[in-house]
């Protein structure tokens, strides 16, 4: 099933150029983000080198570069530095630095400059609420809530998500992101709670085509599956 079928954008989420490019070229995202540790897992080594290839290749979908610095003031500046790559950039702050501090007021000084932010890391609702009175109602902005992180907690994020949903309805510009995919069932999730877009990893992608399949099919695969592997394995009792 290609992302046409889906009302929510799919966003791919990743940092291997050759990924990132055949599934540019498959034509099944709407856009891309990255971060540092991504970045750190796909084995880029200069930074600005790697984005400025990939912003060569893909120049019409939204791509998301995150700042590294934990100094405000150095978050700042590496936020204006990465803006002129390219129109289709958004720029990445963390909601806080590791210290804990809310980075509201450089959006707030950025998002005023006209320059895309994706807002990154949120998991609660105040967190929503700080960002969303820093930005820009003029200014393109993505608010990524970490949903799938939420259930890892514990935690339901549909209430959550649903609520950032109609906290951001005040910014015509501003979309919320469904992040940290967990599964296929997230894409219908995220869509049903009115957000806007959902980053999904590559193997979730490669899982698409499943959509729709009889159950009683796939239950047959497995059986299949579980057999096949237990003669080839050639156990005995």
């Amino acid at each position: 099933m290609e992302n046409k079928s889906f009302k929510i954008k799919i966003y791919a989420d990743g940092a291997k150029l050759e990924d990132m490019l055949a599934v540019y070229e498959s034509k099944s995202v709407d856009g891309f983000t990255t971060n540092p540790t991504l970045m750190k897992q796909g084995g880029v080594r200069d930074y600005e080198l790697f984005s400025k290839e990939l912003l060569a290749k893909i120049t019409d979908l939204s791509i998301s570069f995150e700042v590294f610095a934990d100094d405000l003031a150095e978050m700042e500046r590496q936020g204006r530095k990465i803006h002129p790559w390219g129109k289709n950039v958004y720029v990445k702050i963390p909601v806080t630095n590791t210290k804990g501090q809310f980075t509201t007021e450089i959006v707030q000084r950025l998002s005023k400059d006209g320059i895309p932010l994706n807002v990154t890391a949120i998991l609660t609702v105040d967190q929503v609420k700080k960002v969303a009175a820093a930005l820009n109602p003029n200014t393109p902005s993505i608010v990524s809530v970490f949903a799938g992180r939420i259930a890892d907690a514990g935690v339901d994020p549909l209430p959550i998500m649903k609520e950032s949903a109609q906290i951001l309805k005040s910014l015509p510009k501003c979309e919320l992101l469904w992040a940290s995919t967990r599964e296929v069932y997230n894409i219908f999730q995220a869509q049903d709670c009115g957000c806007h877009i959902i980053t999904v990893p590559n193997d979730i992608l490669k899982k698409l085509k499943g959509i729709g399949k009889d159950l009683d099919a796939v239950s047959l695969d497995t059986v299949k599956t579980f057999y096949l592997d237990g003669q080839q394995a050639g156990f005995a009792l």
